[in-house]
């Protein structure tokens, strides 16, 4: 899946920024010069038999308590990285654009996100991100908005 190709099919204005290789979501954002809040960041649960994709703010932490109480009790943890790249296999590890919906799984944002004017997001690479509107990020991708992570501040270190 070419993820620029996706957004112009659909008529979505994007600015491309690239950089040296970041592998956390906050290096992505510094490398970016956009506050750590704009940055989407992908993490992959297994719920039940299938995957979902969250999407959450990158210093936030992805609260998997939450996430059971949103999927009523079902069994959730993280995607494990074999996984990841039967899942993503266009996409460098870790670097996954936020579009659940292009690899057929549900797509669940974390409500901060939806605060933001613009997020930007890696596009497959460890070495590009693309810039968009949220309101062109949640018509094509049809989020779920929830609440299901933990703010920064409240990360043990």
């Amino acid at each position: 899946m070419d993820i620029q190709e996706y957004l112009r099919d659909n008529g979505v204005e994007f600015r491309i920024a690239t950089h040296l290789p970041k592998y956390t979501a906050q290096e992505v954002a510094a490398a970016n010069h956009v506050p750590g809040r704009m940055l989407a960041k992908v993490v992959i649960v297994k719920v039940g038999a299938r995957f979902v994709m969250v999407v959450a703010p990158a210093p936030a932490k992805v609260d998997i308590e939450k996430l059971k109480q949103l999927f009523r009790g079902e069994d959730v943890r993280m995607a494990i990285e074999d996984e990841m790249r039967r899942l993503f296999p266009d996409c460098e590890l870790g670097a996954e654009p936020p579009f659940g919906n292009l690899y057929d799984m549900e797509t669940l944002i974390d409500r901060r996100l939806t605060l933001q004017d613009e997020i930007v997001f890696q596009s497959g690479t460890h070495t590009e991100t693309l810039r968009i509107s949220y309101g062109d990020y949640e018509r094509l991708a049809r989020p779920r908005v929830a609440e299901f992570t933990l703010p920064a501040e409240a990360r043990v270190a």
